[in-house]
Formats: structure tokens, C-alpha cells, sequence
């Protein structure tokens, strides 16, 4: 496989993918009031594609283990395509809700097998920079979202959102044409699991974002349902061992904080830039803009960084600019909004290069038959941790209504900050444990010779 073309093109299709997350966010006062929804209704045109993303995420990537990448890309890109044309013609609240839970089931495989193909095609020495220009294309996508999508609905309605997620259609041929033929591997497919698996996560999705008692009941009992299969399943969805690496679970933790960083940040500053200082829509888009753009510039030279000085020395460069950003808003965030802007100049390419960083360790401690489950497991527990975290701020703001904006928004900086340190520390841990373990091997090297 040609990585530094597929690679590239890979990245394309996931920025659109990521971006159709973010571009609805500036559309939806005009969804409401076009399709004569509540607000309450409205906000599941965000919550289903990001839900529904997350979860079609992890299938793909376990199916990965069974199934061509090809004929799993083919599945996807087609389901995202064709529902993106119907979106053009949606005009009732139910087919919009259709096609965006159909869209979010064919997205997940850009993001499911991007870093599946990355750890089993990229050869080592290139796998670093491969892994950072996916997660570049990711947070560009985030900044550019906004901006683009509220051109795009400024112009040629919401509607015309869903043209930009039909490009996908054009570059499917050319991948197909470019990825590796694969020979499926004869194995039962854990549907049991699967199902299970899709329950667990979105009935605890449920009751976070609608703090629901009852979707917590159900999220439990799934769970001990889960757990009991698991131990009696013999190729379970998830697989059971990856739970007993403590290595990969350290990791899980760290790229579960990361996200709750990153979706947090972004879904604060755009409201801290219009209740501060009292930006438009597009002010707040250009604020975020530079960042994500400087993201992508850097891309190249970060992935060769990390190539070059390893993983773990990234992972602890990427958490103390994070921190300090987060440091620094949680100080200073009312004295100006280019606070916001230098700050997420900083902020967007450290989360990218923590992010790369994080999935390319993650790629090589897993042996290579575990790669589909223990990568899509991981991003299963990102976004999970990017969806509680929206969901958590929004609460704490809430709650905080009757004081002062300036003063809501430092509180819930201070708890990000906090987080961010339980992250450092997580990852100083897994490096005490890596160092420990590689003593461990080359004294055993030495006695054996």
C-alpha cells in the first residue's frame, strides 16, 4: 500500500466525516424554526450522528479482524453517501433524524479503520506521522465545522450541509483502487456482543445527556449482562484480555481525559465568546479558526517528531501545554478574547500531537490479531468521554446560572484543569511501568546470554 497517498486521501474523507458533526451545530436555531421543533427535539440532529458515530466506530473496527477493510469501507462511504443525498431533500424533522442516524452508521468506518489500517500497513518508522496527520485532519475539522457550516446554511440553507458529505462517494472508487486486498478471516462474529456492547455505551450516553434514572438502570443491568457474557463467550466483540493488559488500559484512561478536554474546551469557548464579549457566530469561528489551521500546518513535521523521540516523551510534552492552557483561561479568560485565540493556538496542535502520540503507543503494544478491537475500543471510550463531557459542562453551567458568566466559566476551567493533571499523572505512570518492563526484558536478555 502507497501510505503517502492513501493516507492523505484517508484524512480528507475523516475531516468531512468529523467536520459533519460540528457544521450542524451553527444550522440548528434554523432547523428548529423551519421544522417547528422544541429545542429539546432539535438537539438530537447533533446527539444521533455523534451517538450513532461513536458506536458504528467500534463494530468497525472489530469487524476489521473478520472482514476486508475494502468491503467495510465500501459499506460505509455507500451508506454515508446515499443518506447525504436524501438529506439534500429532507424537509420533516422525522427523515432529517432518518439520515443522520444513517449517516452516523456509515462515518464510523473513517475513523473505526483509519488507525486500523495505519497500525497494520504504515510501516513503523512512517506509523507516527501517518497516526498525527489522522488526528490533524480531525482537529481541523473541529475548528473549521463552525465556519464552514454556517456559510454554507448562510447561503444555501441547511440543506446544503449534506452536499459536502456526498463528496465521499467521488473518492471511494480511488481508495478501493488504492487499499490492499485482504482475505477474510474465517470467524464467528460476536452479534450478541455487538449488541450488548451498543446498549452499554448508548444507554449510558442516554443518561448522561438527559439525566435519566431510568437509562442508568438499564446502562447497569446491560452491564452485568455484559460482564456474564463475556466470561462465557469464546470470541467475544470485546475482547477480554485487552481488559487485563494494564498497559492499555492506562492508555484507555488517558485518551478517555484527553477527549473530555478537547470536546469541553471547544464546546466552551464559543459560548464563553458570546456571553463575555459578545461575538457573532462568525467572530467565535474565526476566533477557533487559527488554531485548527496551524494544527493541520504542523502535522508533518509532529508526526516525524514523534517518529523520531517516541511516544511517550510527546505524551508528556502534549499534557503540559494542554494544562497550562487550561491553567491560564481558568485565570484570565474574561480580560480579553484573544486570550481564547492565543490559548487555542496552543491548545489544538498539543491535543493533536497527545492524540497521535497516544494512538500510535497504543498500536504497538497491541499484538497485530488484536489491533480492529483494542483500537476500536479505545476510540469507543474517546468519544464516550467526549460526549459526557458536553454534557457535564452544560450541567455545571446550568447550575451556576445565577453567577456572574466570568466567574461560571472559571469553575468549570478549574475542573478541566484538574482533569488534565489526573491525565499527566496517568501517563507518568504508564512510563514508570514501560521503563520497569523494559529493565525487566533486557535482564532477562543478559541471563539468557
Amino acid at each position: 500500500m502507497n501510505d503517502k497517498v492513501v493516507m492523505p486521501l484517508w484524512t480528507f474523507c475523516l475531516f468531512i466525516v468529523v467536520m459533519n458533526t460540528t457544521m450542524f451545530n451553527v444550522s440548528l436555531p434554523t432547523i428548529i424554526q423551519d421544522l417547528h421543533i422544541s429545542a429539546d427535539l432539535g438537539s438530537w440532529v447533533i446527539s444521533s450522528y455523534s451517538i450513532g458515530y461513536a458506536l458504528s466506530t467500534v463494530i468497525y473496527s472489530r469487524l476489521s479482524d473478520l472482514v476486508p477493510i475494502r468491503r467495510l469501507l465500501t459499506i460505509g462511504l455507500t451508506t454515508l453517501g446515499l443518506a447525504s443525498v436524501c438529506g439534500l431533500f429532507a424537509h420533516s424533522f422525522s427523515i432529517l433524524l432518518l439520515t443522520r442516524i444513517l449517516q452516523s452508521a456509515g462515518a464510523g468506518v473513517m475513523a473505526g479503520l483509519g488507525l486500523v489500517l495505519a497500525s497494520r500497513y504504515v510501516p513503523v518508522g512512517r506509523r507516527g506521522a501517518a497516526i498525527a496527520m489522522i488526528s490533524a485532519g480531525s482537529a481541523m475539522a473541529f475548528g473549521l465545522g463552525p465556519i464552514i457550516g454556517g456559510l454554507i446554511s448562510q447561503y444555501f440553507g441547511w440543506n446544503g450541509l449534506f452536499a459536502i458529505t456526498c463528496l465521499v462517494l467521488i473518492v471511494l472508487p480511488v481508495l478501493l483502487h488504492l487499499l490492499p486486498k485482504e482475505q477474510p478471516q474465517p470467524s464467528a462474529f460476536d452479534v450478541t456482543g455487538a449488541g450488548l456492547t451498543v446498549l452499554n455505551a448508548g444507554s449510558l450516553l442516554l443518561a448522561v445527556t438527559s439525566q435519566s434514572y431510568l437509562w442508568l438502570a438499564i446502562s447497569v443491568v446491560s452491564l452485568l449482562i455484559h460482564a456474564r457474557h463475556l466470561s462465557k463467550a469464546e470470541n467475544s466483540f470485546i475482547n477480554p484480555r485487552l481488559l487485563r493488559m494494564p498497559g492499555y488500559l492506562k492508555l484507555t484512561a488517558v485518551g478517555f481525559c484527553i477527549l473530555v478536554l478537547n470536546l469541553g474546551n471547544l464546546f466552551l469557548m464559543p459560548l464563553a465568546l458570546a456571553g463575555l464579549f459578545h461575538e457573532s457566530a462568525l467572530s467565535i469561528g474565526l476566533f477557533i479558526a487559527p488554531g485548527a489551521i496551524l494544527s493541520a500546518f504542523l502535522t508533518r513535521y509532529v508526526g516525524h517528531w514523534i517518529d523520531r523521540y517516541g511516544n511517550l516523551r510527546f505524551l508528556l510534552i502534549g499534557h503540559g501545554v494542554l494544562a497550562a492552557v487550561l491553567a491560564v483561561f481558568a485565570m484570565n479568560l474574561s480580560v480579553s478574547p484573544f486570550i481564547l485565540l492565543a490559548g487555542y493556538l496552543c491548545f489544538s496542535p498539543s491535543f493533536s500531537a497527545t492524540m497521535a502520540s497516544l494512538n500510535n503507543e497504543a498500536s504497538r503494544i497491541l499484538p497485530r490479531q488484536w489491533i480492529g478491537s483494542g483500537m476500536g475500543l479505545l476510540q469507543l471510550i474517546q468519544f464516550f468521554g467526549g460526549s459526557v463531557s458536553v454534557a457535564a459542562l452544560g450541567l455545571l453551567l446550568h447550575a451556576q446560572r445565577n453567577l456572574a458568566p466570568a466567574a461560571a466559566y472559571k469553575h468549570v476551567y478549574v475542573l478541566l484543569f484538574a482533569v488534565s493533571i489526573c491525565s499527566l499523572s496517568i501517563v507518568l505512570w504508564y512510563r514508570s511501568s514501560r521503563l520497569r518492563e523494559l529493565k525487566r526484558n533486557n535482564s532477562g536478555s543478559v541471563s539468557e546470554a
